[in-house]
């Protein structure tokens, strides 16, 4: 069992994850007023001191605690580490992402610090926006300056501020005008706020204040207890949670083959600059979270750095898995104020010989994500230290020319190795019946909280066009109306008649899409490949011509269509393409009505959603 804390965005976020796993769990928040989106939370309302806590965990079995609660939240924190020590309970901290700290803002280490800046500088007019339980610790400014308190418009709050002697007059509403707007009827000399992240509004704040002129007071968040094992995001939650409770997902994830080859590439650069060997290495995600990979080797000569990552594949059936990825950087420096970065494909890495993957032919088979990802890390850390680099890297997954046979790379026309990929970074499992098990899941959970529509896509790139899509459209439908299929299509529209959602929006990308079409409801790519004689056949039907099915011949990859096909023939041939998708899945739903939406590479979406206007 596992207890979360916090009402927070980040308790929210992790409440999802846990959710995930389909099974119950208990989230303690310190009042009633956040609206939890849950089948499985076992809502706890108040706050625990040591010893309720430790009975709690005790009597319910907890076995883990995740802490997702404010950064200022000290005396949580502490309870949760004593209690954590006590119990010998493994502690999550899921924080807050911060952005670097500015040095022309006056940084305080407490409120008491805070207050002794301000007297000694030529502040008079401040603007607290650092709520209202900090009127206690800051009265001793506020009594003897004219201050304005910005709360939210709470009778709680209100309250407070009354109790604390702090003029009615004088306190302001979140619920009414912008920071910015706020700032120029006011005209303080500063504000003062606390170090409380993106998801505190921190940015914003400040950078109204900045951009006027005025004095930016920060109090830094508190230092976390050491026994807080902490990761910044879903998937780094995910995959804690994973290592410290194995049994409580039923599916574990892993990480992509670009994800090893950039912790690689970095750790190996980190290895050149500290001249140590390195045992792990921090990464950003696509999505921009951070996350720790192991580094399983490092090697040093006078020419080159290697640094190796094993790949974690979770449980997708990915032939990779448990192989090392390794990068080889060649460096030395450059004449000017740049970093440039060149990427090779080592032994183990394909070499691309057709067109229409988006990538050189005769270059490595390094996909744009992980080019980028690898880029963005290498010129980050050198001008971190202020370097200006050459870097070569080469990329080398051992076994690879081996494991490439086992694949469909050779008929895509990589040769002498696998594809360096990667979306999200994150490989989630597609090839089992426990993932079918939690699109069941996810999709009870939509039910539950009342969706009507149930929004279904293959993964992150097409849930993001999707969203942008159905809101322009005028469709707000909550996160959780919006599930991954992967590429089980027929059994996820099967579980959504199921649970009688009268309203499914199915987004599907081209190269699914046509296996679609064909007949294909599981579209992996172990199972079913693209079948170049169905295309020509789609074409002739739609009454393209002869040119167009030469050109059609020639492709390697579906996406190549959108290119491919002049516009006075691409209207009938999509058509058909989504007439035959349509055919396929119609076995699947009796009462359920089904939209169909096809989606290209830049996110433009053909289809008529229809449902928007029932």
């Amino acid at each position: 069992m596992i207890l979360l804390l916090g009402g927070t965005t980040e308790g929210r976020i992790a409440a999802e994850v846990i959710d995930g796993a389909g099974k119950p769990f208990f989230y303690s928040t310190k009042g009633n007023r956040q609206v939890v989106d849950s089948v499985h939370a076992i809502r706890l309302c108040g706050a625990m001191d040591e010893a309720m806590m430790a009975q709690f965990c005790t009597e319910k079995d907890i076995r883990l605690l995740v802490d997702a609660a404010h950064p200022f939240a000290v005396q949580l924190h502490q309870t949760v580490s004593r209690v954590s020590e006590q119990l010998n309970l493994p502690v999550i901290r899921l924080e807050r992402k911060y952005p670097p700290r500015n040095p022309d803002f006056i940084w305080c280490e407490d409120y008491e610090d805070a207050v002794r800046r301000l007297k000694n500088s030529a502040t008079h007019r401040l603007l607290a926006l650092s709520g209202v339980n900090t009127l206690a610790p800051l009265k001793p400014y506020w009594s003897e300056h004219a201050c304005w308190f910005r709360i939210l418009n709470r009778k709680d709050s209100r309250l407070l501020a009354a109790e604390q002697g702090f003029p009615a007059e004088r306190l302001l509403f979140y619920e009414e005008d912008e920071e910015g707007e706020v700032m120029d009827r006011l005209c303080p000399d500063a504000i003062l706020t606390k170090e409380s992240g993106d998801s505190g509004f921190f940015s914003q704040k400040t950078e109204a204040a900045k951009v006027r002129g005025i004095a930016v007071y920060v109090v830094k968040r508190p230092k976390l207890p050491e026994n807080f094992q902490v990761v910044y995001g879903e998937y780094g939650l995910r995959k804690k949670i994973e290592v410290l409770l194995p049994d409580f997902f039923p599916l574990h994830c892993g990480y992509t083959t670009g994800t090893c080859a950039t912790a690689a590439a970095k750790a190996a650069l980190q290895a050149w600059i500290s001249k140590e060997e390195q045992e792990e290495c921090e990464i950003c995600l696509p999505s921009g979270e951070p996350i720790r990979l192991p580094v399983y080797s490092t090697e040093q000569t006078p020419e080159v750095v290697c640094c190796s990552v094993r790949k974690e594949s979770g449980d997708d059936p990915d032939i990779t898995d448990g192989c090392l990825i390794t990068a080889s950087l060649r460096i030395r420096d450059r004449g000017d104020d740049t970093t440039h970065v060149t990427l090779k494909g080592g032994k183990g890495v394909g070499i691309v010989t057709l067109p229409g993957l988006g990538l050189e032919v005769g270059g490595p088979a390094i996909n744009c994500t992980p080019r980028r990802m690898i880029t963005e890390e290498l010129v980050r850390l050198a001008c971190r230290h202020s370097l200006h680099l050459e870097i070569e890297v080469t990329i080398s997954v051992e076994n690879g020319e081996e494991l490439a046979r086992r694949t469909f790379n050779p008929r895509l026309g990589i040769v002498n190795g696998i594809s360096i990929i990667g979306t999200s970074g994150i490989v989630r499992p597609f090839s089992s019946e426990a993932f079918v098990a939690s699109i069941r899941k996810e999709i009870q959970v939509a039910k539950a909280i009342g969706c009507t529509t149930l929004v279904v896509n293959s993964g992150a790139k097409s849930e993001r066009f999707l969203k942008n899509y159905l809101e322009q459209q005028g469709a707000d439908f909550p996160v959780q109306a919006f599930v991954h299929y992967g590429n089980f299509i027929g059994e996820t529209l099967k579980i959504a008649e199921q649970e009688a959602f009268p309203e499914i929006i199915l987004g599907i990308m081209l190269g699914k899409a046509i296996k679609l079409a064909e007949g294909a409801l599981d579209t992996h790519s172990q199972k079913v490949l693209m079948n170049k004689d169905f295309v020509v056949r789609l074409a002739q039907e739609s009454g393209c011509s002869s040119a167009t099915l030469r050109k059609i011949e020639q492709i390697t990859l579906a996406r190549e269509l959108w290119n491919v096909l002049p516009e006075q023939e691409s209207a009938a041939f999509f058509d058909l393409v989504v007439s035959y998708c349509y055919k396929t899945c119609q076995p699947c739903l009796q009462k359920s009505h089904l939209t169909l939406l096809l989606i290209n590479e830049e996110g433009r979406i053909r289809g008529n959603l229809s449902i928007m206007t029932h």
